[in-house]
């Protein structure tokens, strides 16, 4: 396995929008492998296929407390979604930014699994919100897409200028941007 790297707020690659999976093969298995072994090293709970640099219909979760529940979605798609709520989300694109969002509360997804098999999985929920959050980033949609313009310039400007920091050789700053300044209830998806 190979741990990638992470693609940052606001690159334009994460823009792109996710390709289908024509066919699950050894390929396709190792990037999962490499998406897990990335979102585990990122201590994040979901990560989709567009963090990394590429740009195919593939998303691995876990949300489980002990990290040994892996999910991985191939050519997901949400077939039903009910209720809506509010959540806090925060993203390993977007590193250290949290706030509220409002997403369905439940889902129904269909995708294939690592071998290529057809599932279907109804999630509530944290699972639910994931599932959104990754689906979201194979659209070229990061969750800062859904906060005011505001917000957004602020989150870039901020990034853009802890990136610089790092390139001088500093250690990232902590942040206090909205929701940031609270300890996150949900890790980074």
């Amino acid at each position: 396995m190979t741990k990638l790297a992470i693609l940052e707020y606001p690159d334009p690659r994460l823009r792109t929008r996710a390709e289908p999976v024509a066919k699950v093969d050894d390929a396709v298995r190792q990037l999962v492998d490499d998406l897990l072994e990335t979102m585990y090293s990122a201590n994040g709970i979901g990560l989709a296929a567009t963090q990394v640099d590429v740009h195919r219909r593939v998303l691995v979760l876990d949300v489980s407390d002990a990290r040994d529940q892996p999910r991985v979605f191939i050519n997901p798609e949400i077939v039903d979604a009910q209720g809506r709520g509010p959540g806090e989300e925060g993203c390993l694109s977007v590193p250290g930014i949290y706030d509220k969002l409002q997403r369905a509360t439940s889902v129904r997804v269909r995708a294939l699994d690592r071998d290529g098999r057809t599932f279907e999985l109804q999630a509530d929920g944290l699972l639910a919100i994931c599932i959104q959050h990754e689906i979201d980033h194979l659209e070229g949609r990061l969750f800062v897409d859904y906060l005011s313009e505001l917000k957004r310039q602020m989150i870039r400007r901020r990034l853009e200028k802890e990136r610089k920091q790092r390139a001088d050789g500093a250690e990232r700053p902590s942040r206090a941007l909205g929701a940031a300044a609270r300890r996150p209830v949900v890790p980074a998806l």
